[in-house]
């Protein structure tokens, strides 16, 4: 499997050296790929008393392609992927340029993972349609994909309209797509359009995994092709952690990532510790 690490957005501080000190030595320990959450608002609870959200205005988060562009220049080899991108709040042809200049600066090392997200509070500001944010989100790939793969394109859809335009620089290749969410409807997409998925570990991602194959078989598509990515919680104990790590190879996925958030730690010095720790064990199973 590629073994990644998960970018503590809320608990790494607004500290330049901070973050950078958890990227480079995420690389130099040889994990694979660094993940990033993404959150463009916060909302105050202050107004919202019966807030179920797991985030909030006091949560930190970096801006993904903010972000990758200055760790881009601070790692030669690590892959930097969004695990994900709510898509269907953002502008579609802004995203696909956005994608494309990173990956342009990084050598290709972007991976897009995108999502469509649960807090309305950010449709709403960012001037959005949270209702139709999920069959939205496929017109957003397919126009993103075209963009990538030509100087210049028409496109007449449903959400979106472009007369003879594109962007430039086109990325190093195509972008890989990878979607995020566990709905059935998720599921499907995945199958049909993506080139990978971030499931939530549970009892029944055989199963889904296998309705993933299934869909993707009968749209002509390699289920092979398709790459799987389940994050594991640093909190487990280095047995237990190798067992899931087995259990998740032999389940057919491809990739895993170390979430160090939420476990607990004082400061981000104690997060670059725990990946070094996590390593010891999860670097038997990298490729």
């Amino acid at each position: 499997m590629k073994i990644g690490v998960v970018f503590p957005q809320t608990e790494i501080t607004a500290d330049p050296d901070a973050v950078a000190q958890f990227a480079t030595t995420a690389e130099a320990t040889g994990y694979d790929h660094l993940i990033a959450y993404d959150h463009v608002l916060g909302a105050s609870t202050a107004a919202r008393p019966d807030w179920q959200g797991p985030y909030t205005s006091e949560s930190l988060f970096h801006e993904p392609f903010v972000l990758f562009s200055y760790l881009g220049a601070l790692t030669t080899t690590l892959e930097l992927v969004t695990a994900v991108i709510i898509l269907g709040q953002r502008q579609t042809a802004l995203v696909a340029k956005q994608a494309a200049n990173v990956d342009v600066l990084t050598r290709g090392r972007l991976r897009l993972g995108v999502g469509t997200g649960w807090n309305a509070v950010e449709y709403e500001a960012l001037g959005e349609n949270f209702a139709d944010r999920g069959i939205r989100s496929e017109e957003q790939i397919d126009l993103m994909r075209k963009l990538w793969a030509n100087d210049v394109i028409d496109y007449d859809g449903r959400w979106h309209k472009i007369d003879a335009a594109g962007i430039n620089p086109l990325p190093t290749r195509m972008i890989p797509v990878w979607l995020g969410g566990m709905a059935p409807q998720v599921i499907n997409r995945v199958g049909r359009i993506a080139d990978g998925w971030f499931p939530f570990f549970n009892e029944n991602l055989g199963e889904q995994l296998a309705t993933v194959r299934e869909v993707a078989t009968q749209h002509g598509r390699n289920p092979d092709d398709i790459g799987i990515e389940c994050m594991l919680p640093l909190g487990d104990s280095g047995e237990k952690t190798r067992d899931r790590l087995k259990g998740l190879q032999d389940l057919g996925v491809t990739h895993t990532a170390c979430v160090t958030m939420n476990a607990s730690l004082a400061s981000p010095a104690d997060h670059v510790d725990a990946i070094k720790r996590w390593w010891e064990v999860a670097g038997d199973f990298a490729d």
